[in-house]
């Protein structure tokens, strides 16, 4: 695309079923009786679908936060399953990309190259997932194991994973079914593909019972702003996620990431760089400031402590928010999520910062603050200074917080001709400006 024609990518996404606040779930507009409900999720898509957006995006873990009482009594822990959701907001909705995680360390290829495949075809095209490599012993324990896999283990899993399920994704060429009623030929064996793989992680034979996916591949996002987690997407990914920041902050991971991409021989527009954007709006800062304070109030001490002990695998449980955290950082004990333990250590740093602080900061240093105008201010100086090709919309609180960026920063966006007006795709590759890729066996033929 020229730099006229070039528009911004965006997706809505959601962690938490109430919002991306832990304690959203309290507010008097949220729905919490309604996490499990069907309608819920479809009117959240709708609402994306409205705004134009690119795709949805469910996040994902396999268990429950457990580590703590607090995590239980005081979050929302209950969720579908993501793609079994998904397959049902396909059905009502129209020409949104369906997207979720999958974890490259507890999945098999072939059961993530099954499920993704279905939900291309019931969608018609808009399936995408999400490779992460999990980070919890908590689901390490539901998958026979005391500890998690190592992080370098992880990641290396996690490329062998995707060449996998693509593979996989090739077991039938796109002319491979005839459907001949006359000579009784279902398909033409000439034309399917036996895997035969053998790796350091994964024994796959194939081929895969289903044909090969509308979009070729469905498109791969991928978080991860460790070096390893930037490698891996540079390799593989068709969008990266990663963390919001200062425009600055942000140029530096995207000329990383690009620069990366295009050392794996791929060109630099093949991956698509999303920084999360939770926006906190009001018609004027000190009005959306209020809000955010809203969900601090909503918050037990007990459970921003216990988040905090999480983050820092050490336990504040009998200290105070009052208190200075008096913390050291030491990243090579940790494994977990290294770039979320490196925000924390970084503003625990200050000797003179108080646990409650640290937790506030945490949240404040994702959100951004302001009124329509300044959000989409802030998002045209990324997107024009090679620091974003979108975002991802994270709303703090659900659903109007979706429904207010739908409603006042999109014809923002729209206005100043950064984002579309209307779907010109079917597809979520269409929607990406990505290539259908054609058959690794056709390629190598």
């Amino acid at each position: 695309m020229t730099g006229a024609e070039r528009q911004m990518v965006l997706g809505a996404a959601q962690w938490w079923p109430g919002g991306e606040h832990i304690s959203a779930w309290r507010r008097t507009s949220a729905q919490p009786e309604s996490f499990l409900d069907l309608d819920y999720y479809v009117n959240w898509a709708r609402t994306a679908e409205r705004g134009k957006f690119d795709t949805v995006f469910l996040a994902d873990e396999l268990y429950v936060w457990d580590r703590f009482n607090s995590g239980v009594e005081f979050s929302s822990n209950v969720k579908p399953e993501p793609f079994t959701l998904l397959a049902a907001i396909a059905t009502a909705t129209e020409r949104i990309g369906l997207a979720a995680t999958i974890s490259t360390t507890y999945n098999e290829p072939y059961h993530a190259a099954r499920k993704i495949a279905s939900l291309d075809f019931i969608s018609k095209g808009r399936a995408g997932w999400n490779l992460v490599t999990s980070a919890s012993d908590e689901e390490a324990r539901n998958f026979g194991r005391a500890k998690n896999v190592d992080h370098a283990t992880r990641y290396e899993r996690g490329r062998e994973f995707v060449d996998v399920v693509r593979k996989l994704w090739d077991s039938w060429d796109d002319d491979a079914l005839l459907h001949d009623k006359t000579t009784g030929r279902f398909a033409d064996p000439t034309k399917m593909h036996t895997l035969n793989h053998e790796g350091k992680h994964f024994k796959v034979r194939g081929p895969l019972n289903v044909a090969r996916p509308p979009q070729g591949y469905p498109v791969l996002f991928q978080a991860g702003a460790s070096d390893a987690g930037r490698d891996l997407a540079a390799a593989t990914a068709d969008a990266v996620f990663t963390l919001t920041g200062t425009v600055e902050r942000l140029q530096e991971f995207y000329r990383d990431v690009k620069q990366r991409t295009v050392a794996y021989g791929r060109h630099r527009d093949d991956v698509k760089i999303l920084p999360m954007l939770i926006p906190v709006l009001g018609t004027t800062e000190e009005e959306a400031r209020s809000k955010s304070q809203e969900l601090y109030d909503l918050t037990p001490q007990a459970l921003a402590l216990d988040l905090l002990s999480h983050y820092l695998e050490v336990d504040l449980a009998q200290r105070s928010l009052d208190e200075p955290l008096k913390f050291v950082a030491d990243m090579s004990t940790t494994n977990q999520s290294k770039s979320v333990y490196e925000r924390v250590a970084r503003i625990a740093s200050d000797p003179s910062v108080t646990l409650g602080e640290v937790y506030r900061r945490l949240f404040d240093e994702r959100v951004r603050y302001g009124t329509p105008a300044k959000m989409a201010d802030y998002m045209q100086e990324a997107f024009e200074n090679e620091a974003a090709d979108g975002f991802l919309i994270m709303a703090p609180y659900l659903p109007d917080g979706l429904s207010d960026f739908v409603d006042q920063v999109v014809p923002e966006l729209q206005a100043r001709g950064l984002f579309r007006t209307e779907y010109e795709a079917t597809t979520l590759r269409g929607h990406l400006h990505l290539d259908r890729p054609a058959s690794s066996y056709t390629t190598s033929a």
